[in-house]
This record gives structure tokens, C-alpha cells and sequence, in this order.
């Protein structure tokens, strides 16, 4: 077992990396939500728009923050990473559009951001879970070693 990984300062430099994912992944399932919101009701946009940003999410996670090789078993397993997160910000998307009367604009921002600490517990748990499969089979294909010409 690699115990580097689990260090504090690997685990630091993961939430900091993690963050740097997080606002990528808010910009792009923000601009999705405002597209979307033009065609359909608050609560329906936002869930297409979390939807489609969590599949860049699972990529960027995997490369970025874990530097795992994504894997169709983690892949099949990244949406309950963000099952807390969706309740969270889903919930909060209604309280405060239809109880606090924030614009439905700025509400997913806010209640995105109530839900980064246990979104992050639960995805380094599962992304960093291994595989126990002998030779778990990747999303992407893998990089061939390099050769030294003759």
C-alpha cells in the first residue's frame, strides 16, 4: 500500500487541488444552468446542469486531484460522491430561492459552496479506493512507455 498518499501534506495538496477542480467544475455547470434556464424551470436546469458537469468532474478529479487512472468501476461509482452534494445543493437551491427570495441566478453559488467539505471526504474515499480487480480496465487509453531508439 502506498501510504504517501495518505499523508497530511498529500492530503493538503489534494484539497487545494480539489478546490482548483471544484471552481472549474461550479464555472462550467453554471454556464450549462444559465443555458439551460432560458428552456426550462430552476429545478429542472439545475439538475441537467449537475449532471453534465459531473462527468468533467469525475475526469478532472481522477487526473488532477487523485492522479488515478479513471476506471468504468470508479466511473459507475462517482455519482455517489456527489449524492450529499446534489441533496445539499438542491435543497438549498429551493430554500433560498422560494423561502429567502434570492434570485434563482445566484442561489446554486451559494448553497455550492455549503456542500465542497463533504463532497471532498467522500470522493478521496472513493477515488482512492482500490481496485480489486487484477487489471481494472481504464476510460482512457494508456500512455505506451517511451523506447529508447536504436
Amino acid at each position: 500500500m502506498n501510504t504517501a498518499r495518505f499523508a497530511p501534506t498529500a492530503k493538503a495538496g489534494q484539497l487545494v487541488r480539489f478546490a482548483l477542480v471544484g471552481v472549474v467544475n461550479t464555472g462550467t455547470y453554471y454556464g450549462f444552468y444559465l443555458l439551460l434556464l432560458t428552456q426550462l424551470p430552476y429545478l429542472a436546469a439545475h439538475t441537467v446542469a449537475f449532471c453534465l458537469s459531473m462527468a468533467g468532474s469525475f475526469f478532472m478529479n481522477a487526473r488532477f486531484t487523485y492522479r488515478i487512472r479513471p476506471t468504468w468501476r470508479k466511473f459507475l461509482l462517482f455519482p455517489l460522491t456527489n449524492a450529499a452534494n446534489f441533496v445539499i445543493t438542491t435543497g438549498g437551491v429551493y430554500l433560498l430561492v422560494d423561502l429567502a427570495h434570492l434570485g434563482p441566478h445566484y442561489a446554486p453559488l451559494v448553497a455550492a459552496a455549503a456542500a465542497v467539505p463533504l463532497t471532498f471526504v467522500i470522493s478521496r474515499t472513493i477515488m482512492l479506493r482500490p481496485d480489486n480487480r487484477e487489471a481494472p480496465e481504464s476510460l482512457v487509453e494508456p500512455v505506451a512507455p517511451a523506447t529508447p531508439s536504436a
